[in-house]
């Protein structure tokens, strides 16, 4: 009666042998607050920045990378700045 039916096998883990939540896992896990996932980093900004491609010559992108990380911000204020003293 019983030769027709096959073997399946189980992928049951004893409870007991699983791992130790450690500090490390718990920084990692996603959180809930009822049903609401609280996101983890970085508020949303008000004013988001776009991502575009430009084209610029390679002297220009040289002099702000030359200046260390951060070269991105200050050419995105140098055109703040430039905006602001030639008012279109």
């Amino acid at each position: 009666m019983n030769a027709n039916r096959k073997n399946i096998g189980t992928d049951w883990i004893d409870p007991d042998d699983a791992p130790e939540l450690t500090d490390d896992f718990f920084e990692h896990a996603d959180e809930y607050r009822g049903k609401t996932l609280v996101r983890r980093g970085r508020p949303r900004s008000n004013s988001p920045k776009r991502q575009v491609t430009l084209r610029l010559d390679e002297e220009i992108i040289e002099s702000f990378k030359a200046s260390g990380p951060g070269w991105q911000t200050r050419m995105n204020q140098a055109l703040k700045t430039y905006l602001r003293e030639h008012p279109q």
